[in-house]
């Protein structure tokens, strides 16, 4: 290799596409997919929402149609009724224009702008490590150590997946939040926590709020899955809505990544949103110069936000007929995947009974949204991908999306095999 990049070396694939490689390559046909989180119907194909094709013919057929440039802040039909999705139509901090929307590359250039920000200018924290560090569940999204650690920040755990009951562990969250320097940034799922599945109760959250807002702590919103966890988007951004209600007891800002790809099924696409809420809004400059930076780094790093799904999104967002026809389709997602949750257990409850083993599986119930945190591990796992082709990540975590009527039980059996095999742990995993 060249001197010039002596320092340089061959990264791995990364895992989740890595794992896309492996399940495409493999010629078996009883394989099935529960890696990658997009959704599917019943029939194992890619779904598109019914209120998106009316969207798109709306949209084409509309004699104003263009692929011009969007502003750099975004296409603000889009902006402004995502704000209103996440916050809601009636939202004070909407009505007294306390809240910056710009458009962003889906949920994860969301994130990247607000690492970007906040590693930048944010200043409250009581010192270095508060104003540099990001605290993440554990487990969380692999990606989000990759974006903050990408622009110079730190990443830190706090405890969220309590392995022996399969449950959310409260106390080590609380004690975590505690324990942070005054004035820390708290990244927290809105809903359907990835890769858990598992999200606190409203009782839990507010305790979780309380001790963030006691603490001075900033938090970040990812909402990746609003309507699309429980089928309501209102009861899916209860804890966001209620972190904003709460927000007058300090004077910390809140940041909400909000992504469509998801909910609205619009995964390649990339439509997304970053929305700032601050007490600091009543001061329009204030208002102005997050504006401004905020889409400073925009128009560094793409010049300006792709329109067409953007459109779409706002096509469905802001007509009567369409907005309805979309709450229907996250209601038949959202059930879909209730559904497969129920038919896993069941299956792997009546394997356990023909066979006296012990295993609970109510966890699978227990959680909701697009994933389920199997307890299975990295062994298990690999045992899964060799013996039954059945591809799922290394953590035990498996897209429920990509069970149907037709595999459901093969999936089942799969694990059950691999939870009663022993096995030498010195195996390779793949």
């Amino acid at each position: 290799m060249s001197s010039s990049f002596a320092n340089i070396t061959t990264l791995p694939p990364d895992p989740l596409f890595g794992l896309s490689a492996r399940f495409k390559a493999d010629d078996r046909s009883s394989k099935v997919d529960l890696g990658i989180g997009a959704y599917r119907d019943n029939s194992g194909k890619p779904w598109i929402l019914p209120a998106v094709k009316l969207a798109e013919k709306k949209l084409q057929s509309d004699n104003t149609y263009n692929h011009e440039y969007l502003p750099i802040s975004g296409h603000q039909p889009f902006t402004s009724a995502a704000a209103k999705v996440i916050l809601g139509s009636d939202s004070a901090v909407i009505r007294d224009d306390a809240v910056v929307s710009i458009q962003s590359l889906s949920g994860t250039g969301a994130l990247h702008v607000a690492a970007s920000f906040l590693n930048k200018f944010y200043t409250a924290g009581e010192n270095e490590a508060a104003r540099k560090t990001i605290y993440i569940s554990n487990p969380t999204w692999a990606n989000h150590v990759q974006i903050f650690e990408s622009v110079g920040m730190k990443t830190a755990q706090y405890p969220y997946w309590d392995a022996d009951t399969k449950s959310l562990d409260l106390k080590g969250f609380l004690a975590a939040i505690e324990a942070a320097p005054r004035g820390s940034i708290f990244l927290l799922h809105a809903c359907a926590h990835n890769p858990t599945g598992l999200d606190p109760t409203q009782a839990q959250w507010k305790q979780i709020i309380k001790a963030i807002n006691d603490r001075g702590h900033l938090p970040i919103f990812d909402s990746a899955y609003q309507g699309f966890a429980s089928g309501s988007l209102e009861a899916d951004s209860w804890a966001v809505r209620y972190a904003i209600a709460e927000q007058s007891k300090t004077q910390q800002p809140i940041f909400i990544c909000q992504s469509f790809a998801k909910n609205v099924g619009m995964y390649g696409e990339r439509a997304g949103v970053i929305h700032v809420i601050s007490p600091d809004f009543k001061n329009k400059n204030a208002f102005q110069a997050v504006s401004t930076n905020l889409q400073k780094i925009i128009r560094s790093e793409l010049s300006n936000p792709p329109a067409y799904g953007a459109k779409v999104v706002a096509t469905v967002l802001n007509s009567p007929e369409l907005y309805k026809q979309w709450e229907q389709d996250l209601v038949t997602m959202s059930s879909r995947i209730s559904l497969m949750r129920a038919s896993l257990k069941l299956a792997l409850d009546k394997l356990e009974g023909q066979t006296g083993g012990n295993s609970n599986w109510e966890h699978i119930v227990s959680q909701q949204g697009m994933f389920s945190f199997t307890g299975l591990s990295a062994l298990q796992v690999s045992r899964m991908e060799k013996e039954h082709a059945v591809y799922l990540v290394s953590s035990g975590r498996i897209s429920m999306a990509g069970l149907n009527e037709d595999n459901v039980e093969y999936v089942a059996k799969a694990i059950h095999e691999v939870v009663g095999h022993t096995y030498s742990e010195t195996r390779a995993v793949i």
